[in-house]
């Protein structure tokens, strides 16, 4: 006999639709004969240790579970067989999906719940949904991972207790919170445009406004009575502002014979019984109960196996080279689930994408015999500028806050389930760094020329770096159009070589450099696929979805701080000073760099380099010390102290001697007063 254990966020005391559902289903269960219980996620290492005293768990609701991620996580890594029963839209923060209708609504997902979600639905023995809308929107975020095993529930309504009366009552019920999402404005604009029809609320108000005078409040009752309520109601508004997964009420005031005065927001509109075929909607309604039982008995079945995507045909029509880039881990996961990848580039960029990328076949785009492909996937851009293209929809756009790469990521896992959403890969490209011959690389050019930092500043950069680290050598990346650096040295360096031959050239020098700087552009995310430890210096277009993507990266943002403007291609193009680059000085991205080095490299000998940006005053008895927008004033407690401090600051110490006052050297280094190079990129 099956043990199944229900996990739902809420008391099913709390009668609303999927309280109501969720006892139905306890009950039928009990009656079939399995040991049914109901877990309200009220203690995490309760639940725990009863989730693993049960066979199946059914997921309800979890949204309001304060350890929500942490309990999902462990059921998945528990192996015990479950099913999801989805009842709103729980991947989303707000527990329904208004991005879809309101497209001023961005970044409403929380990334990592986002992502779980997805892999809680593709590894569900059953997936169910309360109406064929409610699944669609789950397939267009989550494409395969959704719909491999699911069951479209009609609501479960009391069918049997529906009463259809012949005396009618000219009041207009609304039933449960007043509030915006359910469609409370709907209910009282309606109530101001028809001042003489009376209206009754069973429930509180949640909205925040005047309401009219022939609006009556009355206290919430029991699912039997709102069916006695609606078999008298003539005329009912069903008006929700939100997707509406199901919608129990609009079924019972359907099959209640009242005049539904709605909109296209009920998931229950979405089944074909509706509007003309009541009958056979009341046979699904009785029936479904036992249809979810039929199907939760031959549970844990033996998972089915994916198919293979066949040979695979990838394209990407438009967008810049770094953006080809971002769609290389993307690219690898279809390799996973493909009998072959293909990808179809520029003639240009065939022979270095040919050499570099492994197990994917690279081929001229305009030489394509498309016809001799299972499947192609034409990536366009992320965001998608462009609609006379057909390409993939980047569901999560506008929805999710993560970097594009993941967009991309996530664009492609939708058409298989057994693909995992999570970036695993550094790096795309082979790299080996040859620390005999120390070289870092340097590009100071860009596609889109406002995006570039004054090149002086990258002169004044490479002599500073070289005044530090005198064995590295630099390599400037210059492409056709981009501003040469060299013109602004304050003299000949013998150090500096320059690249200006095609990605070969540039791809060698990737591979062996030991750092990269430079602007948001191409040659940037080019360093990426080579992991090449990075500083990105941005200025208009912010770093967030199109930042460095190496594993070991710091970004130089001059914006925040500086400039307050939202930046479109008029604005860039009007702007005169470029606070956003002008403000970054060559110390600030030093100082990027000593992070980077830091946190990077391992050696056992290290230097210790002040902060580019300090300053200070150094007293009998204290010293106040300022860096970038940070001040503080250490105290001295003795003589020996301010000692140490004064040699520390004059660059006299050796990392031995900082063992000796430990608590003052390591507030330095937390604080990034200090950082810890080492020693191979100086001698």
């Amino acid at each position: 006999m099956k043990k199944i254990l229900f996990l739902h966020d809420t008391a099913l005391t709390l009668k609303r639709g999927a309280e109501l559902t969720i006892a139905q289903l306890v009950s039928k269960g009990k009656e079939l004969g399995f040991l049914v219980e109901v877990g309200l996620l009220q203690n995490f290492e309760e639940t725990k240790t009863t989730i693993l005293a049960h066979d199946l768990l059914i997921i309800c609701n979890t949204s309001r579970c304060k350890f929500e991620l942490d309990i999902l996580n462990y059921v998945l890594e528990s192996k015990i067989p479950f099913s999801k029963i989805e009842f709103d839209y729980n991947f989303c923060v707000r527990r329904n999906i208004l991005c879809t209708l309101d497209r001023n609504i961005r970044n409403c997902c929380n990334t990592d719940k986002f992502h779980l979600f997805r892999t809680l639905f593709a590894n569900s023995q059953l997936n169910i949904f309360q109406s064929p809308k409610h699944f669609e929107s789950h397939v267009e975020f989550y494409g395969e991972a959704i719909s491999h095993n699911y069951l479209i529930m009609p609501p479960t309504v009391d069918v049997e207790n529906i009463c259809i009366s012949e005396e009618k009552v000219e009041e207009i019920p609304f039933f449960g919170e007043l509030s915006y999402l359910k469609g409370g404005d709907a209910f009282v604009d309606y109530a101001l445009e028809h001042p003489n029809k009376n209206f009754v609320v069973f429930g509180e108000n949640k909205l925040r406004r005047e309401l009219p005078k022939n609006i009556k409040f009355r206290e919430p009752i029991e699912n039997t009575e709102v069916l006695k309520v609606l078999g008298k109601t003539k005329e009912i508004i069903i008006k929700p502002v939100w997707p509406e997964p199901s919608g129990r009420l609009a079924a019972e005031a359907f099959l209640s014979g009242c005049k539904l005065i709605t909109n296209d927001r009920v998931g229950t509109w979405s089944f074909d019984f509706y509007p003309d075929d009541k009958e056979r909607a009341k046979q699904e309604m009785q029936s479904t109960i036992l249809e979810f039982w039929s199907k939760i008995k031959d549970i844990p079945v033996q998972s089915s196996v994916s198919k293979s995507l066949g040979n695979v045909l990838v394209l990407k029509s438009y967008g810049g080279l770094g953006d080809i880039f971002f769609t290389l881990p993307a690219v690898y996961k279809l390799k996973q689930v493909s009998d072959s990848v293909t990808y179809g580039l520029s003639p240009r960029l065939v022979s270095f994408f040919q050499k570099h990328l492994k197990g994917i076949q690279v081929v001229d785009a305009t030489q394509i015999d498309q016809t001799k492909f299972d499947k192609i996937i034409e990536f366009g851009n992320y965001p998608i500028f462009d609609r006379s293209v057909e390409q993939i929809e980047y569901i999560t756009s506008k929805k999710v806050k993560q970097h594009s790469i993941q967009h991309y990521i996530d664009a492609v896992c939708r058409f298989h389930r057994d693909l995992s959403n999570k970036n695993l890969g550094f790096p795309y490209f082979e790299r080996e760094t040859n620390f005999e011959n120390l070289h870092y690389t340097l590009h100071p050019g860009a596609g889109f020329l406002l995006k570039i930092w004054p090149t002086e500043n990258y002169a004044k950069l490479i002599e500073e770096i070289h005044a530090v680290f005198p064995k590295l050598r630099c390599k400037i990346i210059l492409g056709k159009d981009d501003p040469n650096p060299q013109k602004f040295l304050s003299k000949e360096y013998s150090h500096i070589d320059l690249i200006t031959g095609d990605l070969h050239e540039v791809g060698e020098a990737m591979a062996s450099a030991v750092f990269h700087i430079g602007n948001d552009a191409g040659i940037t995310h080019v360093a990426g696929a080579f992991n090449v430890p990075t500083v990105g210096i941005y200025g208009p277009t912010g770093p967030g979805s199109w930042g460095s993507f190496s594993e070991q990266n710091e970004i130089v943002w001059g914006k925040p701080g500086n400039c307050t403007l939202k930046c479109n291609y008029d604005v860039i193009i009007n702007c005169k000073d470029r606070v956003c680059l002008s403000s970054i000085s060559p110390k600030k991205v030093l100082e990027a760099l000593y992070k980077l080095l830091q946190k990077t490299y391992e050696f056992e000998d290290f230097d210790i380099y002040i902060n580019p940006n300090l300053s200070y005053d150094l007293k009998t008895r204290d010293c106040l010390i300022n860096w970038n927008e940070n001040e503080i004033l250490l105290e001295f407690q003795n003589d020996e102290m301010k000692v140490y401090v004064e040699k520390l600051f004059s660059k006299s110490v050796h990392f031995q001697e900082s063992i000796e006052l430990n608590e003052v050297f390591q507030f330095f280094y937390e604080q990034g007063i200090l950082f810890l190079v080492p020693k191979i990129f100086r001698e």
